[in-house]
């Protein structure tokens, strides 16, 4: 495994991380398996959220929080606050309120005392950012959050909370998290810009859209347009070609910019973790980019979301 900085910060992390937003698994000791098998394999960024869970009462944290048990010292975590996790007024934003309670909650469900890099998970327009952002500072101070992030801020709202920390002198974001992949290249618009001028980091999730490129089940249904199946095709070739999975190519796609960092994998089973993997130690050569980039040019204007 060949690590690598998050953006500028110092902090070294594997290239594919594994995201914790369980689906498939049948058990709480399953799901911990596979991620126990990723760490095994070198993969020592896990991607949670204080929303993610198994089902409705069983929480992605509670599970990594076994792993880190054994583990914690070998493993760079993230976790999310933002997004609803209750029906009350203050049980979703980026409040100064919701995040110190959220964060706590988290850290107890993970039965550590820090989080490495704390993300909100989406902006938030009802709250002040000068507010949310004096929030995290003081997490970072006390040592319960290492670095600060963001997920699914546009460029302009990237920018935006760059400019406040540094007016504020608070702790500035390191990294951002947002949906890259074959068909949707909508970051390459505007954000590709910003991530190289302010040297952050970013995490691209869904790198194979919800399981259109993987040529498997949950895949494709037949009712997608023509362009997507294009790249689909053009992927299904390459894969072919190489012997690779449409996984790997996928994923080795993605990690072909310099402006990804890492790209986030999902795994429902150990045998697609070992998938996964595979995208590492070789790359897409160019006549092989330009016929992907060809096909899906289109997709960085209209991209396929979900």
């Amino acid at each position: 495994m060949q690590y690598v900085n998050l953006g500028i910060a110092g902090v070294k992390v594997s290239p594919i991380a594994l995201g914790l937003g369980f689906r498939q698994q049948s058990s709480e000791q399953e799901a911990q398996h596979v991620i126990e098998h990723a760490i095994d394999l070198g993969v020592n960024f896990l991607d949670c959220a204080n929303m993610y869970s198994l089902t409705a009462t069983r929480k992605s944290e509670e599970v990594l929080g076994r792993v880190l048990r054994t583990k914690r010292d070998d493993v760079v975590i993230t976790s999310k606050v933002n997004s609803p996790v209750g029906q009350g007024p203050n049980d979703r934003g980026t409040s100064r309120y919701h995040i110190m309670r959220e964060v706590d909650n988290s850290l107890r469900r993970l039965g550590t005392d820090h989080v490495d890099v704390y993300l909100l998970h989406a902006f938030d327009d009802e709250t002040p950012l000068d507010e949310t952002l004096r929030a995290m500072d003081d997490l970072v101070t006390v040592g319960k959050v290492r670095y600060v992030g963001c997920c699914n801020f546009t460029a302009w709202q990237v920018c935006k909370a760059l400019w406040t920390a540094d007016r504020l002198n608070t702790d500035p974001i390191i990294c951002v998290q947002n949906p890259y992949n074959l068909l949707n290249r909508a970051l390459e618009n505007e954000m590709f810009g910003l991530l190289r001028d302010q040297g952050l980091g970013a995490m691209a999730y869904s790198p194979m859209a919800v399981g259109r490129l993987t040529g498997g089940p949950g895949g494709l249904d037949g009712s997608e347009p023509g362009d997507t199946l294009d790249v689909v095709s053009v992927v299904r070739e390459i894969a072919a070609k190489r012997g690779n999975t449409m996984a790997q190519v996928a994923l080795n796609w993605v990690l072909s910019h310099q402006e990804i960092t890492v790209a986030i994998a999902g795994c429902d089973t150990v045998e697609q973790v070992d998938e996964n993997l595979g995208a590492l130690g070789w790359e897409l050569d160019e006549p092989e980019l330009a016929r992907l980039n060809k096909a899906s040019e289109s997709l960085r204007w209209y991209p396929v979301t979900g």
